[in-house]
């Protein structure tokens, strides 16, 4: 492979490499712009394109932009996310990352000017025309998915490499989940008890079940002999309807029921039985557990809606209908329950996940630790010393209260 340099104009220096065409086997001639100032600096790039170009390395400039990709990159991916998760990737694309850095050619994309456009979305022209910038979690959302996107632009070919790998996004700050303490829970039950949005809540604060899940409880999951419940798949929300998933950490799992959660069912399941026959329908194992009365789909956003209009006529906080489902994780943890426990409850797909949203409500976790490695410590200590015949209160370090 040869290449030698020419000046077009006065300063336009070109790079003239033979190649030869893979498919053909013909030898051509492609020419490349460079930028250098003279022709010691053009014969420099130009022996750096016929290496990359001998090496694999060298990706032809093109005038694709950012957005052109962005497109095709979203009918890939298609088929690989659920539609939800597509939803939300052309939503973040759409409206915040293709008005920042849309028009920029895909081949001139720099760290720099991915780092400038989140700092702009931080700091305003959010895409609703509202006043105040982007949330730092809505930007690193921004971050993920164009950093996975040019993830398959460099698998393709169409960079050397990832951009947003030297772009840092923007720290979130730390929040403790908002929910309801015990007595707050017991005046929630009370508070939604006789109507709709009961057994949803009770679902929620008593099992831990997420929104989608409760909407597609079956009663063939429902064990009110054996005292539990199965959650085998998940009612999801998109612009073209409605669909049965998988739930979200992509396996099922088992959930016990308390004596509670048991007599709230079966009462419920008798009304629905009832509710039912005046239809002229007997009650199947089929059936929904929580659905309009006369059994068709209940969306996830109407139990929300519910929720919301439920809570408002009382005076307790009008925290979010999945606040319920944090009520129920914290309560397990405060009084002792084991976080791999809980993260089996709460579908988690790793008790980290448990561990990082809520160990701050795991009371005496740190002094419990503390007094479990002292007494371990002083047993050693005291083994130690009667195994050598010194007195056990001797053999004791000061300070540790055994003077």
């Amino acid at each position: 492979m040869k290449g030698h340099v020419c000046e077009k104009g006065k300063g336009n220096w070109y790079a003239v490499v033979d190649v030869r065409d893979p498919i053909t086997g013909k030898r051509k001639r492609k020419w490349h712009s460079l930028k250098a100032k003279g022709k010691r600096e053009a014969q420099a790039e130009c022996a750096k394109i016929v290496a990359d170009i001998a090496s694999g390395a060298y990706i032809e400039p093109n005038k694709v932009t950012l957005a052109d990709f962005l497109d095709r990159w979203l009918e890939h991916c298609k088929s690989q996310v659920s539609p939800k998760t597509h939803e939300r990737y052309s939503g973040l694309i759409n409206q915040n990352i293709k008005q920042r850095l849309g028009a920029t050619v895909l081949s001139k994309l720099k760290p720099d000017r991915i780092a400038a456009a989140y700092s702009d979305a931080l700091a305003g022209g959010r895409g609703d025309k509202k006043e105040g910038g982007l949330a730092p979690r809505t930007v690193g959302h921004m971050h993920r998915v164009l950093k996975r996107a040019l993830h398959q632009a460099v698998r393709w070919e169409l960079i050397p490499r990832n951009p947003v790998d030297a772009v840092d996004p923007p720290k979130v700050d730390w929040k403790p989940v908002q929910t309801y303490d015990l007595t707050q829970t017991a005046d929630v039950i009370e508070a939604v008890r006789g109507k709709p949005i009961f057994v949803p809540a009770m679902l929620a604060v008593l099992c831990g079940l997420r929104r989608g899940e409760i909407c597609a409880l079956r009663w063939r999951n429902v064990d009110l002999v054996g005292g539990q419940l199965s959650v085998v798949e998940s009612l999801e929300q998109t612009k073209a309807g409605l669909r049965f998933k998988s739930p979200k950490s992509g396996k099922g799992r088992t959930v016990a029921l308390s004596q509670t959660a048991i007599d709230e069912l079966r009462a419920h399941r008798a009304r629905r039985a009832e509710e039912l026959l005046r239809l002229g329908v007997r009650l199947s194992e089929d059936d929904l557990v929580i659905a309009h009365p006369d059994g068709t789909v209940i969306p996830p956003i109407y139990v929300s809606q519910q929720w919301s209009r439920t809570i408002a006529k009382t005076e307790l906080a009008r925290l979010r209908f999945h606040d319920l489902r944090h009520a129920h994780a914290t309560h397990m943890l405060a009084n002792g329950v084991h976080p791999k426990v809980a993260s089996e409850r709460l579908g988690h797909s790793k008790i980290g996940i448990t561990l990082d949203l809520y160990s701050h409500v795991i009371p005496g976790m740190q002094e419990d630790a503390a007094r479990t490695v002292d007494s371990a410590l002083q047993a050693a200590i005291r083994n130690r010393a009667e195994a050598k015949g010194r007195s056990p209160v001797e053999a004791l370090p000061r300070g540790t209260g055994h003077e």
